[in-house]
């Protein structure tokens, strides 16, 4: 596939803390049980299940597949034929999804040239996709298909790549977001950041990375558009 809007969860936390440590309050010493569904209510919100999320649900569905874009590579010789891989892992999270990633050129499929984990989650109106990397990851290659390859794999082993999160928003077609403005960082080929376009669409994923200078000259990735991958199972 950051900063938090003020009215989200640090300040919810505050007050309830602040709350809950009312020890000098009378009414509080009194009545307890009358602040404890206050509280609960500010953590819901602070905390949203992404059960409870029917468009995170949607997102998920939409992104989860294989994906090829045979035609656009056919077409047009600048674009590389490429398949791309996303599979849920770790389904027992109660407040995000967690996407494995595997993208490799069709004629080298067992040496992708990215793999990722993916965190999804809902925040303030927008859908955040988190960017994560693995240790060794060749070691896991084929994991989309067998699961069972990611057993050394857990939510701890991984790197956050800080700043390349993708924010979306929902729109008629399915959701569209894009990095921070020079927040990811990105050394390849002489480049100081990297932006990444985003469009998730039902049957169509749409992804436009390019790297830039510090003078914000076009370093590297293809600059007429996006890789259009459609989805096929």
């Amino acid at each position: 596939m950051g900063l938090l809007p003020l009215f989200l969860y640090p300040n919810h936390a505050v007050g309830i803390s602040q709350i809950l440590t009312m020890k000098h309050n009378r009414l509080f010493k009194l009545f307890p049980f009358l602040f404890l569904p206050l509280a609960l209510l500010i953590l819901a919100f602070a905390y949203p299940s992404k059960e409870g999320s029917k468009d995170l649900k949607k997102l998920l569905s939409y992104m989860e597949g294989s994906y090829e874009n045979a035609e656009q590579a056919q077409k047009d010789t600048n674009y590389f034929h490429v398949k791309l891989h996303m599979k849920q892992i770790w389904p027992s999270d109660e407040k995000a999804y967690w996407i494995y990633v595997e993208q490799a050129l069709v004629k080298a499929p067992q040496k992708p040239y990215r793999q990722r984990v993916y965190k999804i989650y809902e925040q303030g109106g927008e859908f955040i996709s988190e960017i994560y990397t693995m240790k060794q990851p060749l070691r896991f290659v084929g994991a989309y298909k067998d699961l069972s390859l990611l057993g050394a794999l857990t939510p701890d082993s991984l790197e956050l790549k800080r700043g390349c999160e993708v924010r979306l928003k929902k729109y008629k077609k399915g959701f569209k977001g894009a990095t921070g403005i020079k927040t990811c960082a990105s050394e390849l080929n002489g480049a100081s950041y990297a932006t990444s376009i985003v469009d998730i669409q039902k049957d169509m994923l749409i992804s436009w990375d390019r790297g830039f200078n510090d003078a914000g000259e076009h370093i590297w990735g293809i600059d007429k558009g996006g890789y259009r991958f459609v989805k096929h199972k």
